[in-house]
Formats: C-alpha cells, sequence, structure tokens
C-alpha cells in the first residue's frame, strides 16, 4: 500500500525556499506542520511558488498538482491577486478569482479532500488596510467554495488577526514571520483533522 500523498500549493507563503531545501518542504508552516510529526506516514509534497496568483496555479495545476494524484490538496491563495492591484495596477477581480479557483477545484478527481486556506493580510502600514476592500471579496470566495465543495476551510485570516500583533506575525504584512508560520501550521493541523481522518493508518 502506498503512503497517502498531502499536497500544498499555494504562493510565497507555502514555498518558503522549498525549491533550494534538499527536502522540498521549505521553510514555513509546512515544514511546522511535517515537523510536528501529525503526518507521519504520509508523503507530503510542497508546490508553493512565490508570486502566483490563482491564475498561476490554473496554469500549472495538471504538471504540479493532478498529476502527482494527491489523496488531499492543501490551497493558500489569493493575497497576491490583491497585491498586484496596488503594487503594479494590475488588478484581479472577484470574478476573476473566483472563475479560476473553481476550474482548479473542478480539474479533481471528486475523491480528493480539499482544504482551503483563506488568504490573509496583516496591516503593518496605511497603505495596506486599505487592501481589504479588494481582499475581503476574495476571501468570501474561498469560504464559498469549501462550503460548496465540502472542504476543510481553514480561517487564517481570522484567527491570524485575532493572535497578536501584526508585525509580530508578518513583519511585512504578508509574509509569516516564524511565529507567523508556527501559528498557522498549528491552526491547518487544527483544522484539518477530518480530511486526514483514515488516512496513513
Amino acid at each position: 500500500m502506498t503512503n497517502p500523498t498531502v499536497l500544498f500549493v499555494g504562493d510565497s507563503v507555502t514555498d518558503c525556499g522549498r525549491r533550494e531545501d534538499p527536502t522540498g518542504l521549505g521553510n514555513g508552516y509546512v515544514r511546522a506542520v511535517v515537523d510536528s510529526g501529525a503526518l507521519q506516514g504520509f508523503r507530503v509534497l510542497n508546490r508553493g511558488i512565490s508570486g502566483d496568483r490563482v491564475r498561476d496555479l490554473r496554469a500549472r495545476w495538471s504538471d504540479d498538482v493532478v498529476a502527482e494524484q494527491p489523496d488531499v490538496v492543501s490551497i493558500l491563495v489569493g493575497v497576491n491577486d490583491t497585491w498586484r492591484r496596488y503594487d503594479s495596477d494590475d488588478p484581479t477581480s472577484a470574478e476573476e478569482f473566483e472563475r479560476d479557483y473553481r476550474a482548479i477545484l473542478e480539474a479533481l478527481p471528486a475523491t480528493t479532500r480539499l482544504v482551503l486556506v483563506e488568504p490573509f493580510l496583516l496591516p503593518v502600514t496605511e497603505a495596506q488596510a486599505a487592501w481589504r476592500e479588494d481582499l475581503d471579496p476574495k476571501i468570501a470566495v474561498v469560504r464559498r467554495l469549501a462550503a460548496e465543495r465540502s472542504a476543510v476551510l481553514v480561517d487564517a485570516d481570522v484567527h491570524l488577526t485575532a493572535a497578536g500583533d501584526a508585525a509580530d506575525l508578518a513583519d511585512d504584512g504578508v509574509h509569516p514571520t516564524p511565529r507567523g508560520h508556527a501559528e498557522l501550521a498549528e491552526l491547518w493541523l487544527d483544522r484539518a483533522k477530518p480530511v486526514l481522518a483514515g488516512l496513513g493508518e
């Protein structure tokens, strides 16, 4: 019997240097989840790529995700879809975000267990506080898709916002500090229990 596969995919928050890491896990929340021992007996893959938006995930989905035949797919994407509006005048509408997010979910077999992680923003500047008007509709899309697909929702935006000083968790408002990654890993492990149950036994 082959070990069940858990595949994490997303942007830099997931990537965390995984392509320079001999284990391929990186040094962020994915590593912390694995180091917890909760995924012992699982094959764990990190397919995060820094800078990715949901359209980028869609473009590489077949090769990087579907081809691995994962039992569980965990997706964390969305903050770059907001960020590029403000730093590059290259917005992604909530409708485009939902279209591409739906497409990647529909490309997975119906038996794939899903963990959808809210994109999050912990504003450390006044300018970032204004990003909420763009990000909040995308968070709503993730929540809606999680409900429709009976996926686990990891309420990262809600949890991290309430967890303490923003700069202590993500010193630039977006990329977690070691403490931020630890908080995210702990939350992921708690919320993902239903999809992990029965696998790897």
